[in-house]
């Protein structure tokens, strides 16, 4: 793992995103500040702007206006030297299904350039880092939902990035695969990583985030410790109630 002196892991400033066609920014000046080996979530209903604030600081999209980066460099235009330090666990399924896990992680290894007298070694330690050495060589397209979400985040942390992406890791999944996907993630961070992380399960953020955003109409409405949030709220007694108040009841499709 590439070690940097940054201090801070992301910084955005006035961070803007405005799709062709749109009839509102999907970003309108969104600021936020990740301080390095801190899980840090990212919370707000659908439309709210999280997946496309990942995109932009994992250099998939490029922004309108503002200024974001990821461990002092410039999404805009350092994008090579970011994606060398990040890793990304997609919201969908981003796997072979054809293929065994231990397949699907070996080709991401050779798309990762890591060197491949480590590869085989590498690929050993994720698989047993999310429980699944014992099926690693059945299809992926055998797997429970928990398992390909489990290969999922293997092959995000396959390189040890200094920064991981999680868009919604545990969604639709078994709760026992949940609780293994968050101890891992809690081992990664005392490792020394750091994590961005979305989400729609608020005990699941209570439990997992340092620090937290909520964000609607691309904007940052609250943020802290879930601690403070809650505390600072008179009438909520938990972070979905301060939720709730905050971005309102009606549903977002």
């Amino acid at each position: 793992m590439i070690v940097s002196a940054e201090k801070n892991a992301i910084t955005t400033e006035n961070l803007v995103k405005v799709y062709a066609h749109a009839d509102r920014p999907a970003l309108d000046g969104l600021n936020l500040n990740v301080v390095r080996g801190r899980i840090f979530g990212l919370l707000g209903p659908n439309g709210a702007g999280k997946t496309t604030a990942i995109s932009i600081l994992s250099t998939l999209l490029q922004p309108t206006a503002g200024k974001a980066t990821v461990l002092g460099y410039d999404v805009g235009k350092q994008a090579k030297a970011i994606r060398c330090l990040i890793g990304f666990v997609p919201q969908d399924i981003a796997l072979y299904p054809s293929m065994t896990a231990r397949e699907n992680l070996c080709y991401f290894a050779q798309v990762l350039r890591i060197p491949a007298r480590r590869v085989n070694e590498r690929v050993g330690e994720c698989l047993e880092l999310v429980g699944l050495t014992d099926c690693a060589d059945r299809r992926v397209a055998t797997y429970s939902g928990g398992m390909k979400r489990r290969t999922n985040l293997a092959v995000g942390i396959l390189h040890e990035p200094e920064i991981l992406f999680l868009d919604e890791p545990t969604v639709g999944i078994d709760a026992q695969s949940r609780n293994l996907i968050l101890e891992r993630l809690i081992e990664l961070k005392g490792a020394g990583m750091t994590l961005f992380y979305t989400t729609h399960h608020m005990e699941e953020a209570r439990q997992l985030c340092d620090e937290i955003a909520i964000v609607d109409s691309g904007r940052v409405i609250a943020g802290g410790t879930p601690e403070q949030l809650v505390g600072a709220a008179a009438d909520c007694d938990n972070l979905e109630e301060l939720f709730l108040s905050l971005t309102g009841k009606q549903v977002r499709d």
